[in-house]
C-alpha cells in the first residue's frame, strides 16, 4: 500500500465505540476490585467526579488521568488505550518498530566485516536534517521507515571516526537528532519502552555532540515523557527542566534562547497538569518574555516564538479543565500560513478538546477535521483525538456519517 497525502489507502477497521478513557478506567477499577470511593481515595479524586468520567459526562483532565493511572498501577498510555494496533498496522508503522529498536540496541556494536562504508559526514548530516523535516511535517510513517538505516549508518561512522574531533562530534549530533526522531514516533503511538530507550541513547550522544542545546533538549523530552508517571513524574519533569535551564546559559544566541524558551513552555504544561495555575502562569511569563526577544523561530525544530507561547497558554488552560478560558485564549492565536504542520495540528486538537467540553460540538468536529488536514498521521494516532471523537459520538443520539467516518479512520 502506498502513502497518499500522509495517509495509507487501507480499509477502515470495524465500527466499534471504545467508550473512551472513562470506560477503560471503569474496566481497570473492576479488575483491581476497587469501588469508586476506594479508587477516588487512592487517586485523591472525588468518587462523584470519577463516576461522571466513567460515564463520559465529564472530561478526564490530564492531572486526573495521571492520578488515576498511578492509583491503578498502570501507565497513562494504558488508560488512553495506546498503542492503537489497527491504525499502526494500517499505516505500516508497526513493521518499523522492531528495526528502530534493533538499531538502538546495537548502538555500540562494531560493523560486520565487509559492511559497506558509510557515507561522508556531510552526507549523513544532510540525511539527518531531512528527518527533522519529517518531524516538522508530523510524518510518522516516513520517519519510521528512514530512521533504522540512518541509525545503523551513523553507528558505523562513529566507529570509524574513533578519534576526538569535529567530525566525531557532528556524528554524535546526528545520532542525537536521529534518536529524537525515534522518540517522536514511539511516544506519539504510545510505545513507551522504545521511547525511553531512544532517550537513553540520545542522552549518551548529546553529551558527546559538543552542543549543550542538545543536552537541554534531551531533558525537555524526558520531562515530556514524565507525564506517563502521574504526579511524581510531573515533579521529576519539573526538576529536569530546572536542571536544564541551570546548565544552558543564556548566551544571547537566538538558538539558545529558543531552547530555553521551550523549556519554560514545557514547565507551564507540567505545572498546569499539577493543577498549579500560578506556577503555570509563571513559566508562561518567562517564555513570553523570551519570545519577545527571539520572534518566531524553528530552532532545533522547536517552533518557539509568540505564536507557540499563545498556543501553550490554550493547552495549559485546557489541561486544567478551564475550557472556557482556553477558548478565550484561542481567539488570540493566529497561525502563520507557513507554520509547521505538527504544531498547527496540536493547536486544532487543543481547540477541539475545549470546544467539545463546552458543548460546541460542530465546532469541535470542524477543528478535528482541520487537524487531520494539516497533520493526518499525528491526528490519527493522538490519544486526545480518540477522547474528543468518543465524546462527540456520545453527545449524539444518531452519529452523523462524517463523524462516523472520522471515528473509523482514527479507530474510535
Amino acid at each position: 500500500m502506498s502513502p497518499q497525502n500522509g495517509e495509507f489507502s487501507m480499509p477502515y477497521p470495524t465500527d466499534i465505540d471504545t467508550g473512551g478513557i472513562g470506560a477503560r478506567i471503569a474496566e481497570l477499577r473492576q479488575v483491581r476490585g476497587y469501588s469508586l470511593r476506594q479508587l477516588g481515595q487512592r487517586a485523591h479524586v472525588s468518587h462523584g467526579m470519577l463516576a461522571m468520567i466513567e460515564k463520559g459526562d465529564r472530561n478526564a483532565s490530564e492531572a486526573i488521568v495521571g492520578a488515576v493511572a498511578r492509583a491503578l498501577g498502570v501507565g497513562v498510555s494504558v488508560l488512553r488505550g495506546q498503542p492503537y494496533r489497527e491504525q499502526l498496522q494500517q499505516d505500516q508503522i508497526d513493521q518499523m518498530l522492531e528495526p528502530m529498536g534493533s538499531a538502538l540496541d546495537n548502538w555500540d556494536v562494531p560493523p560486520a566485516d565487509g559492511a559497506p562504508a558509510p557515507r561522508s559526514v556531510a552526507e549523513l548530516l544532510e540525511s539527518t536534517m531531512e528527518t527533522r523535516t519529517m518531524r516538522e511535517q508530523a510524518d510518522l510513517g516516513q520517519l519510521a521507515t528512514t530512521l533504522p538505516g540512518l541509525l545503523e549508518e551513523l553507528a558505523h561512522a562513529v566507529h570509524l571516526h574513533d578519534r576526538p574531533g569535529r567530525d566525531r562530534e557532528l556524528l554524535h549530533w546526528c545520532q542525537a537528532e536521529a534518536t529524537r526522531g525515534v522518540w517522536r514516533v514511539a511516544y506519539r503511538i504510545g510505545e513507551m519502552h522504545l521511547a525511553r530507550l531512544a532517550l537513553s541513547r540520545m542522552a549518551s550522544a548529546s553529551t558527546e555532540s559538543g552542543d549543550p542545546r542538545q543536552v537541554a533538549i534531551e531533558r525537555w523530552m524526558r520531562a515530556q515523557t514524565s507525564f506517563e508517571n502521574g504526579k511524581p513524574g510531573l515533579e521529576v519533569g519539573l526538576r529536569l527542566l530546572h536542571q536544564a535551564l541551570r546548565d544552558l546559559d543564556d548566551d544571547g544566541n537566538v538558538h539558545t534562547q529558543a531552547v530555553r524558551g521551550s523549556l519554560y513552555l514545557k514547565g507551564s504544561i507540567l505545572a498546569s497538569r499539577q493543577g498549579d495555575k500560578d506556577g503555570a502562569d509563571a513559566w508562561l511569563a518567562e517564555a513570553r518574555g523570551m519570545a519577545r526577544r527571539t520572534g518566531e523561530t524553528t530552532s532545533y525544530e522547536l517552533t518557539f516564538g509568540p505564536t507557540n507561547v499563545a498556543q501553550h497558554a490554550v493547552a495549559a488552560a485546557a489541561d486544567r479543565d478551564a475550557h472556557g478560558e482556553a477558548l478565550e485564549l484561542a481567539r488570540d492565536v493566529h497561525l502563520p500560513e507557513d507554520y509547521p504542520p505538527g504544531r498547527a495540528g496540536h493547536f486544532y486538537l487543543d481547540l477541539a478538546r475545549a470546544q467539545v467540553w463546552t458543548a460546541q460540538h460542530d465546532a469541535a468536529f470542524a477543528s478535528l477535521l482541520k487537524a487531520k488536514e494539516v497533520a493526518p498521521q499525528q491526528t490519527r494516532h493522538h490519544p486526545q483525538v480518540h477522547e474528543t471523537a468518543a465524546a462527540l459520538r456520545r453527545a449524539r443520539a444518531r452519529i452523523p456519517d462524517p463523524l462516523r467516518e472520522f471515528s473509523l479512520w482514527c479507530g474510535v
